[in-house]
């Protein structure tokens, strides 16, 4: 397992895996995102989905608890 692991056959994909190609198109992008997102094997990665995540939760927090779902709407 070592050796497979040394000689690059080892099977995470992580940050050290070698050259990766840029994606190309819409589908590439949403692929090479959901690797990023999904990848076990990188601490520094999860880590920056994770703060992403939260700063996102944080914002939308901050930014609509002031909306009042039960007041009435104004009619045009």
């Amino acid at each position: 397992m070592a050796a497979a692991a040394a000689a690059g056959g080892g099977g995470g994909g992580g940050a050290g895996a070698g050259p990766v190609s840029a994606p190309q198109g819409l589908r590439g992008w949403l692929r090479s995102a959901y690797r990023f997102a999904t990848d076990r094997n990188d601490f520094r990665r999860n880590l920056l989905v994770n703060l992403g995540l939260f700063a996102a939760g944080v914002w939308v927090a901050r930014n609509l608890t002031d909306i009042d779902l039960m007041a009435p709407q104004p009619v045009p």
